[in-house]
């Protein structure tokens, strides 16, 4: 084997791990919940929210798990699809949509897997 071989394989357990850790913050809302990865309700008062969400106009901008989403045009381009639920009992995540990019981030720490 060679040792470029050797490095290769020295390497792809890091690179799996570094995509394991990548954090989902490209959208997509679907129209059922069976083609969703999580459940949202988005609450009316930022108070009553997990996470407040800033909707960024590019791509680049969501790259961390810190509320900043980019909503995808197509399924298959999104990290997480998402299905909006009318009543709060029903939701794995609750989302506050917040006017700018500073106020958006987790309130509580405890659901931020959901995204990961």
């Amino acid at each position: 084997m060679s040792i470029a071989a050797v490095k290769k394989l020295f390497l792809l357990p890091f690179f799996v791990l570094g995509l394991s850790t990548v954090s989902a913050q490209k959208i997509f809302a679907v129209n059922y919940a069976s083609q969703a990865d999580l459940k949202v309700w988005v609450a009316p008062y930022e108070h009553q929210a997990d996470l407040k969400v800033f909707r960024v106009p590019y791509q680049h901008q969501a790259n961390d798990n810190e509320g900043k989403w980019f909503f995808t045009a197509h399924a298959h381009q999104a990290q997480k699809k998402i299905f909006y639920v009318k009543y709060r009992h029903q939701a794995d995540l609750i989302i506050f949509f917040v006017p700018y990019a500073h106020r958006a981030g987790w309130k509580d720490n405890a659901k931020k897997h959901l995204l990961y």
